[in-house]
């Protein structure tokens, strides 16, 4: 038996879902805007695990943890779940987990404060995630432009939640 059908019988015997596509695409979309505030001062008005439902305008709740690594936040109304896996003072990185009935895209985001003086920092996100399962290149294109989108536009909020005194 070779290692992808010994991690697919593991998978099945565990209870997740046998991943959809066996070539991944992965694509990273890298995304910043300058802050004329401190990172520290930055991050403490958007860096909360839950401060996403500030600056992206949906509901967030805690349903695990207190905010260090494991903790689950639910997003709109628990219709999408990140488990937070990577935390600093000025940052933290997430994961969508498997969700039952869905195709896995290993979805991941990284937000970050980063100084660049004493009165200035850049705030960058990251986003990686699997496209394969898209139809097209036309599809996945459209699927990373509405991303970009959104979060660009999630970045100008936080921007302004940031500057304003």
């Amino acid at each position: 038996m070779n290692r992808v059908t010994t991690g697919l019988c593991l998978a099945a015997a565990i209870g997740l879902a046998a991943p959809a596509f066996a070539d991944p695409e992965y694509v990273t979309i890298e995304m910043e805007t300058d802050v004329s505030k401190s990172a520290e001062e930055t991050w403490s008005k958007v860096g909360g695990y839950c401060d996403i439902s500030e600056w992206f305008k949906i509901p967030c709740e805690l349903t695990s943890g207190e905010g260090g690594i494991g903790t689950v936040r639910s997003l709109v109304g628990g219709r999408i779940l990140e488990v937070l896996v990577a935390k600093t003072d000025l940052s933290y990185g997430y994961v969508q987990p498997v969700t039952e009935g869905q195709p896995y895209n290993l979805y991941h985001g990284f937000l970050e404060a980063v100084p660049v003086s004493d009165g200035a920092s850049k705030l960058k996100y990251t986003l990686m995630y699997d496209v394969s399962m898209l139809e097209d290149q036309a599809a996945k294109d459209a699927d990373v432009a509405r991303r970009r989108a959104q979060f660009e536009g999630a970045l100008a909020t936080m921007k302004g939640i940031a500057e304003a005194d």
